[in-house]
């Protein structure tokens, strides 16, 4: 009975590991960021300095609505979510 129970414990811990290295290999073969950080400029200073990002958030449609001077291109992700990928460094 004990031979059995730790055999079990055995191949557990072995399915485990194997787990463990298949999630790594994944990690490790994911694709770099390719989105571009929020730029540290005079424009964007402002929103560095907010504490939450969805606070800040709110003030980015003021540039990059449609009809604003730096619209967003066609295909573009959802726009009330800015600063999920373009993070604040």
């Amino acid at each position: 009975m004990k031979q059995k129970k730790s055999h079990k414990l055995l191949i557990g811990n072995i399915l485990f590991v194997i787990v463990c290295a298949g999630i790594l290999v994944f990690l490790l073969n994911a694709p770099e960021e390719t989105t571009s950080p929020l730029p540290h400029d005079d424009i964007h200073s402002s929103l560095h300095n907010i504490e939450g990002k969805k606070e800040a958030e709110k003030y980015c449609l003021n540039c990059h609505d449609a009809d604003k001077k730096a619209p967003l291109p066609d295909g573009h992700p959802p726009k009330y979510r800015c600063l999920f990928c373009h993070k604040r460094l």
